[in-house]
């Protein structure tokens, strides 16, 4: 069985979860608390980081946009991309945007601050942090809104690794309650739509000992 090593609330390893499904690819999901530093799991990514995606011949995989980018070869039936250079171009953009400039101005001071400090034991979370976390948030859903107010889904007509990898960013925040959803009605329209796609729903299941997300968290409807 194909099997892919995550943690619950990465961004990077719910990316590859939704990409999986799009391909309606099965998988077997393992837990993996990447701080430890298995000296089995460094040998399947010396790096130390999720997601790891194992194949079902052994071959292990690394760093989420590397396996997208192999699913999308190996697997070609359902393209996540794009069809054409100027579509792929616009996508890996904006997957970028959310996997390195979002991650670091909002994901990381947010999910980072209030979840994996208490995981891994880093002391008290940094109200400063929190605050720029959520003001910088704010700053990218009005960007998120500007795309979705002009295309059908964020990279243009078709569904991509732009919306997988906003999605998967966005997701976490939502289990935190972070997200002012009603600011942006484009960009929550849009993530209705997101939630409604079979790859999302599992994702929507996961629930984190001792952290419950809010009401709205699974409601497909909000």
């Amino acid at each position: 069985m194909r099997t892919l090593y995550h943690f619950w609330l990465c961004p990077f390893s719910r990316k590859v979860r939704i990409a999986l499904g799009e391909k309606s690819l099965p998988f077997e999901l393992v837990f993996e608390k990447y701080w430890q530093r298995r000296e089995e799991f460094l040998h399947l990514n010396p790096a130390g980081q999720v997601p790891v995606l194992v194949e079902e011949d052994g071959r292990a995989l690394a760093e989420s946009s590397a396996i997208v980018e192999y699913l999308d070869e190996a697997y070609p039936d359902r393209l996540l991309i794009g069809f054409d250079a100027t579509a792929r171009a616009e996508a890996r953009r904006l997957a970028a945007w959310f996997d390195l400039k979002f991650h670091h101005e909002v994901t990381r001071n947010l999910l980072d601050e209030k979840l994996l400090k208490r995981f891994m034991g880093m002391g008290e979370p940094s109200s400063e942090a929190i605050r720029a976390g959520r003001a910088n948030l704010r700053a990218h859903l009005a960007y998120v809104a500007y795309l979705t107010e002009r295309r059908n889904w964020l990279a243009g007509d078709d569904f991509s690794v732009a919306d997988l990898a906003a999605a998967a960013h966005l997701s976490c925040l939502d289990y935190l309650g972070d997200v002012p959803w009603d600011d942006h009605e484009t960009v929550k329209d849009w993530y209705v739509r997101i939630k409604s796609r079979p790859s999302f729903r599992p994702l929507l299941a996961d629930h984190i000992p001792g952290l419950a997300p809010p009401r709205h968290y699974a409601d497909l409807d909000f």
